[in-house]
C-alpha cells in the first residue's frame, strides 16, 4: 500500500525519535537492538526511517550477524550479501578498509533493477579519527530544484553499471601500487557485469515522493553526448549533495544506521590516515524502480534474481 508523504511529522507510540537534522537524520533511543522487536515496534522503527531517511541507533555492541540479521528481516526480507562480492552467514557483507574505500556518492546496488529498500550498517572496528559517513536526501534535492529542471529530470534515464566501481574516479594510481587486498576486491566486484537503465526520477512506492536516482554507479545517460551526460549528471548530483540535504554521523563503537536506500545517497569518508575500518551491511529487498509515467528500470545484462527478490 502506498503512503503519502507527511504533511507533519509523525507521532510515535513505543520510540524516542529525536531529529539531528532539518531535512533528514535521527535517533532513535531506548531500543535493544541484539534482541528482535516486537512486530509493532519493527513497524514504528520502520516508519522513521521513511521518514528521517536515515536512522541512527547509538550503543549496541552486543550486535552480532544473527541479531544483526534479525533486526533487518523484521523491516523486510534480507537479501544476499551482494551481487559479486562475497559475504558472511545470514546476508552480511563485510566492509573493509582495507579491500578499498566507499569515499563516492552512491546508492547501495544499483546497478541491478530491484534495488535495495533499505541498508543496516554496523560499526565493528573504528579508527581513532575521522572515519564520518554522510547520508544526503535525494527527495529534498528533486523537490529544491527549479519545475524547469524537474520537468527535465522526469524524462530523463541513466545506464547504472557495476563496472564504475565505489574508487573509480578517486582512487586512480599506478597498476604496480595498487594494494594486493584491494585489486582482488576490485576484480571480484566487476566478476560479473550488470547494467540496468534507471529513471532518474523515480517515485518512492510507499511515500510517493519524487527522488533522484543518481551516484556513483551511473555510466551516462541515454541519448546524450559525453560531454551532455557528465554536464546534466553534475547539475543534479551536486544538488543531491548540496550541504541542507545532508547529515553527518560521527560513529562510536555499536553504533547502527539504517538508511532508506531508496530516497539517500551516501559518502564514507576517507580520512583517518590508513588505520582499519570495519563495517558490516545488510541490505533489505526493494522494488524495481518506476518513472513518473509508471514505466519501470529495464536490465541491460545481468540477472539479479539470485540476489534479491523482487518486492
Amino acid at each position: 500500500m502506498t503512503i503519502t508523504a507527511p504533511t507533519r511529522r509523525v507521532t510515535y507510540r513505543h520510540l524516542d525519535v529525536r531529529r539531528v537534522g532539518e531535512h533528514i537524520g535521527a535517533v532513535v533511543e531506548g531500543v535493544d537492538l541484539t534482541s528482535p522487536l516486537p512486530a509493532t515496534i519493527a513497524a514504528e522503527f520502520r516508519r522513521a526511517v521513511l521518514e528521517h531517511k536515515v536512522v541512527f541507533v547509538r550503543g549496541q555492541p552486543g550486535l552480532d550477524d544473527l541479531a544483526h540479521y534479525e533486526f533487518a528481516a523484521g523491516l523486510g526480507t534480507p537479501t544476499a550479501p551482494h551481487p559479486t562480492v562475497r559475504g558472511d552467514a545470514n546476508a552480511v557483507l563485510p566492509i573493509d578498509s582495507s579491500h578499498g574505500k566507499a569515499n563516492a556518492w552512491h546508492t547501495d546496488v544499483t546497478f541491478v533493477d530491484r534495488v535495495p529498500a533499505i541498508s543496516v550498517l554496523r560499526a565493528v572496528t573504528l579508527p581513532s579519527f575521522g572515519g564520518t559517513t554522510t547520508w544526503a536526501n535525494t527527495a529534498r534535492a528533486y523537490a529544491t530544484l527549479h519545475p524547469a529542471v524537474q520537468a527535465m529530470a522526469e524524462r530523463l534515464w541513466a545506464v547504472h553499471t557495476n563496472l564504475y566501481d565505489y574508487a573509480a574516479d578517486h582512487d586512480e594510481r599506478r597498476i604496480g601500487g595498487i594494494d594486493v587486498k584491494e585489486q582482488a576486491y576490485r576484480d571480484e566486484f566487476g566478476s560479473d557485469v550488470f547494467e540496468t537503465e534507471h529513471p532518474v526520477v523515480r517515485v518512492h512506492p510507499e511515500t510517493g515522493e519524487r527522488t533522484l536516482l543518481l551516484g556513483q554507479f551511473v555510466k551516462r545517460i541515454v541519448g546524450l553526448s559525453t560531454r551532455d551526460s557528465s554536464a546534466l549528471f553534475e547539475l543534479l548530483q551536486r544538488q543531491v549533495t548540496t550541504l541542507e540535504n545532508t547529515v553527518r554521523w560521527d560513529w562510536r563503537p555499536g553504533d547502527v544506521a539504517v538508511w532508506d536506500n531508496r530516497a539517500t545517497q551516501h559518502y564514507a569518508v576517507a580520512d583517518y590516515a590508513g588505520e582499519r575500518r570495519v563495517m558490516r551491511r545488510i541490505t533489505v529487498a526493494g522494488d524495481v524502480p518506476m518513472s513518473v509515467d509508471g514505466v519501470t528500470s529495464t536490465v541491460r545484462r545481468g540477472d539479479a534474481t539470485g540476489y534479491s527478490p523482487a518486492a
